[in-house]
């Protein structure tokens, strides 16, 4: 029981470097509720040029955003540590007696999320050169911010494998065990692919407001992080956590650099 407490509140804490970026952010928004647009940034934070900068400088805030936790993110984060704390102690039960094993089963699962995970990382690049060749600057700047949720969602979700080091579903009869060295630096938690996902939708879904589009890219989203547990690849603790951090890291990359109002 220690060592799942440490590891909640280890989670915990990586969360909330996204977490409490997104209600400092908010918190700023909502103290300029007259702030004409553009809002945040300047242009170099939306060009190809600056897209490096701007990671590198997200990066910063990320990783040093635990000094900044404030009360009333624990609003959001209690609830989800508490998932997370049940999530791993069923996620063994889970994998071993309710999901199939069929190969089929899992095998058609899998290359459902990677067709689906690839639709995410390839829709930046899409919106992107939409914007460019028909001078469209909210599509070229939502292509660019998804760019950079996308990088930002790598870098996160690999230090946190390298972190959590646990062994995916396959392995040692589905138990799921932390700091595994023979898990690799492919370990099973968080989910790369709900991270990328759940960036690349949120980016989208706060730049078009639109109800359909975020039913749309949500629901895609969610595709994603479930067939990558039907398909035995990850616990529903690596897709839960993986896809929070994906939504949080997304939302932040839009709130903090986008200078088009959203919906337009």
């Amino acid at each position: 029981m220690k060592s799942l407490g440490g590891l909640v509140l280890s989670i915990a804490v990586g969360l909330m470097c996204c977490g409490s970026m997104v209600a400092q952010t908010d918190g700023r928004d909502a103290a300029l509720p007259n702030a004409p647009t553009p809002q945040v940034a300047s242009s170099e934070n939306v060009t190809v040029v600056g897209l490096p900068m701007g990671v590198l400088k997200d990066q910063k805030k990320i990783w040093t955003s635990p000094a900044r936790i404030r009360t009333k993110d624990l609003l959001w984060l209690a609830p989800l540590s508490a998932a997370t704390g049940v999530g791993i102690a069923t996620d063994h039960h889970t994998m071993s007696t309710v999901v199939s094993h069929d190969p089929s089963f899992n095998s058609e699962n899998v290359n459902v999320s990677n067709v689906l995970i690839g639709g995410f990382i390839a829709a930046p690049a899409a919106l992107f050169g939409v914007g460019h060749f028909e001078h469209n600057e909210k599509a070229r700047e939502t292509g660019l911010l998804g760019a950079e949720a996308l990088i930002d969602g790598v870098v996160v979700e690999q230090g946190m494998k390298l972190v959590f080091w646990r062994e995916r579903p396959a392995l040692d009869t589905s138990r799921g065990l932390f700091w595994r060295s023979g898990a690799g630096p492919d370990s099973s938690f968080p989910s790369s692919h709900a991270v990328l996902a759940w960036s690349s939708a949120a980016v989208i879904a706060d730049q078009y407001r639109s109800p359909w589009v975020r039913v749309g890219v949500y629901s895609l989203a969610t595709g994603v992080s479930l067939t990558r547990v039907l398909g035995q690849e990850h616990f529903p603790t690596d897709v839960l956590v993986g896809s929070a951090a994906g939504w949080l890291l997304g939302h932040y990359v839009a709130k903090m650099h986008h200078r088009h109002e959203a919906g337009r």
